[in-house]
């Protein structure tokens, strides 16, 4: 018999990073204003540069890292003398101004442990110093390390569950969490091999997920390996499981995964894949997410509980909150049940 595993995605985050001008610092010429500084509630926003340069708006249904809920101008509290915030003042007013906006947004249907994080967009210095107190609040789909991922659709029509597509691995971070997505290649935690959607309907106590899932994840998880011996290789089948807060505003769908044989309570990181090489083509929704993360500049994603860090001081560059904490991804002894 082979014990099962339940690990969690789960973090609501609030962060806070500065959009910056196109045409460099404020001058007396015509300015080339970054598209960050117009965009307005519902408009959707990409970037590829890792200082946020190169923000365009685009199609919400395409790739994006940004979607706007609305703006905040915070002049009233900030006058025009007032000093530009650290990134512990812009947590605070990114949590004043930006996280009801984004709730209201959502018409009240925001998952706290859901795959979007409120954030903000912030003048950078240069604008601080003239003025501006316009701040752009929004969603965002974030890595645990603060990462901006690829988001598609409107967030108002998206389901919110912590999900990636099958065939991505996620990393071992420090403190017996997970991380980040990574190349299959390198050490990593789990290996995401499907996905099981929960019905409509009440709640499901976690305890019948775990019987749900465990069934269904099996049967994933060999289809997937080509019936690969997993004990053999070190190996289980795990899986997430919803929270009643998540299941209240329609997030049902949950991972399942495979991990390396825990020592302990303790995540044991591996290599490789075990995918059938022979398999049907991978369905996947995202597949920007199914490589490794492009980190920015400065980190974004910030969590609310959080310790932040010191903002860059340097003229139009993103002003971070600073490397943010890990979501927790705890491994909980469930009773054994035999892995097929």
């Amino acid at each position: 018999m082979i014990g099962a595993f339940v690990g969690a995605f789960a973090l609501l985050m609030v962060s806070a990073f500065t959009s910056v001008l196109a045409g460099g610092p404020l001058s007396t010429k015509r300015e080339l204003v970054n598209a960050a500084y117009q965009a307005v509630a519902g408009e959707c926003l990409n970037w590829e540069k890792t200082d946020l340069s190169d923000a365009q708006k685009v199609d919400c249904a395409a790739a994006h890292k940004f979607e706007v809920t609305g703006t905040a101008d915070i002049a009233a509290a900030y006058p025009k003398e007032a000093p530009y915030p650290n990134a512990e003042a812009w947590a605070k007013i990114a949590q004043e101004n930006c996280a009801q906006a984004s709730i209201t947004y959502l018409a009240g249907k925001l998952d706290p442990k859901g795959k979007y994080g409120v954030s903000t967009l912030n003048p950078d210095e240069g604008r601080w110093s003239s003025g501006y107190r316009q701040l752009r609040c929004g969603l965002q789909v974030t890595a645990p390390s603060g990462a901006a991922l690829p988001s598609y659709g409107s967030a108002k029509t998206q389901d919110q569950s912590n999900v990636y597509d099958p065939g991505v691995c996620v990393a071992l971070a420090e403190n017996n969490t997970v991380g980040d997505p990574i190349e299959c290649a390198k050490p990593h935690a789990f290996e995401i091999v499907g996905e099981v959607q929960h019905p409509e309907g009440p709640f499901v106590a976690p305890e019948q997920q775990d019987a749900i899932m465990s069934e269904k994840c099996a049967v994933i998880a060999a289809e997937y390996t080509g019936g690969a011996d997993l004990k053999a290789k070190g190996l289980l089948v795990t899986w997430d499981t919803r929270a009643e807060e998540s299941w209240a505003v329609g997030s049902r769908r949950a991972n399942c995964k495979i991990g390396a044989v825990p020592q302990g309570e303790k995540l044991v990181a591996w290599e490789g894949s075990v995918r059938n090489p022979n398999g049907a083509p991978l369905t996947t929704s995202n597949p920007p997410q199914t490589t490794s993360v492009k980190q920015q500049e400065e980190p974004t994603g910030a969590p609310l509980h959080s310790q932040s860090g010191q903002p860059s001081s340097e003229s139009g560059k993103p002003s971070g909150s600073g490397t943010p904490d890990q979501p927790s991804s705890r491994l909980l002894p469930i009773p054994s049940t035999e892995n097929r």
